[in-house]
């Protein structure tokens, strides 16, 4: 019988608020592919990082997965976010709450909840979890979903540095972390392979264990504007929700942004989009989804999943049309990345 974990919250009001956002179905009800399956509808509980669903970045790649299992796979589903400055225990009992409230397949958005899922997977060793961008915390019923964000910079580094006029660029990460100093890696070599005497400016909005840097938009402001008054004219934001003052420095400065795991030309407030050249694509959502439908095939595999060049993991956007003029370099790149020509590292 599964022991579920109870642990106190400070902030058990505001932390802990559990959105939900399906209803069970009967289990006999048609699947997605109009067959009818004896199973019961598949529950699913997602827990946000800081910022949630609506940061146009990293949380809304992970929401778009999840809103996709549930229209094509009937997914029932509720959500949770983590709150900036929060006790470990709160993302502890956020987990446990999902757990409780019959959602035993959990998605945690975020290495920071490593820790909280490596005690409650422990705790509930009936319930599944997938536990984004982190290794931290591993066992028999988690499954590490991984990215290759450094390969995925790479290009979005080349692309800068082809891009850019005054050869000199910046990138800005939200915290200063192992995961976001590979985006950091990759940007750099990116830019430095197409020139190696480019400047590449460096910003972390914050130390851990502050992880505001990955939701505010002030600070990316005003980072980016240090930056371009310092001659960058293309300015990277791996930095999730802040990266949206990133693109209102570009565009008040008439420079350049590339955004970060989401398609930003599409997803940031139309009055700002113009000024994104591209945006470093994390398919949080192929992650999301390829989970909850191993789930519902009753194919869940424990351990690292890694999504990279190779199975088009990560990538680039070319929404806009800004660098259609580059994409035949940068897809030339990208080749020589998945035969191994280019080996991108992970720190900088």
């Amino acid at each position: 019988m599964r022991r579920v974990m109870k642990v106190t919250a400070a902030m058990s009001v505001a932390a802990l608020a559990l959105a939900g956002c399906g209803s069970s179905t009967d289990s006999s009800t048609p699947g997605a592919s109009g067959t009818t399956s004896a199973a019961k509808v598949i529950k699913v509980g997602m827990a946000y990082d800081v910022g949630g669903r609506g940061d146009q970045s990293f949380n809304d790649a992970a929401a778009a997965g999840l809103d996709k299992a549930k229209a094509e796979l009937g997914a029932d589903t509720k959500e949770a976010t983590a709150v900036n400055g929060e006790a470990e225990s709160a993302r502890e009992e956020r987990l446990s709450q999902l757990i409780d409230a019959g959602y035993v397949n959990v998605i945690a958005v975020g290495f920071a909840y490593a820790p909280a899922v490596k005690k409650v997977a422990a705790a509930n060793p009936d319930v599944k979890f997938a536990l984004i961008d982190s290794t931290d915390a591993v066992g028999p019923n988690i499954e590490n979903l991984t990215f290759a964000e450094n390969e995925g910079s790479f290009l979005v580094g080349a692309a800068a540095a082809l891009k850019s006029k005054t050869g000199n660029v910046g990138f800005i990460g939200g915290v200063n972390t192992d995961l976001i100093k590979k985006f950091e890696a990759g940007y750099t070599m990116g830019a430095k392979t197409v020139n190696p005497a480019i400047k590449v400016q460096v910003k972390y909005l914050t130390q851990p264990p502050d992880f505001s840097g990955f939701g505010d938009p002030a600070k990316g402001k005003t980072a980016a504007e240090g930056m371009y008054q310092q001659g960058a004219d293309v300015v990277y934001a791996a930095a999730g929700g802040s990266g949206g003052g990133v693109f209102t420095a570009a565009k008040a400065a008439g420079k350049m942004a590339i955004g970060v795991d989401s398609d930003q030309a599409l997803t940031a407030p139309a009055d700002v989009r113009d000024v994104i050249i591209t945006s470093m694509i994390k398919k949080v959502d192929v992650g999301t989804f390829d989970f909850i439908k191993s789930l519902t095939e009753g194919k869940f595999v424990a351990g690292t999943k890694v999504y990279d060049l190779k199975v088009d993991g990560v990538g680039y956007s070319t929404t806009g049309g800004k660098i259609d003029d580059i994409k035949a370099k940068l897809d030339d790149f990208k080749q020589q990345i998945i035969d191994g020509k280019i080996v991108v590292p992970i720190k900088p």
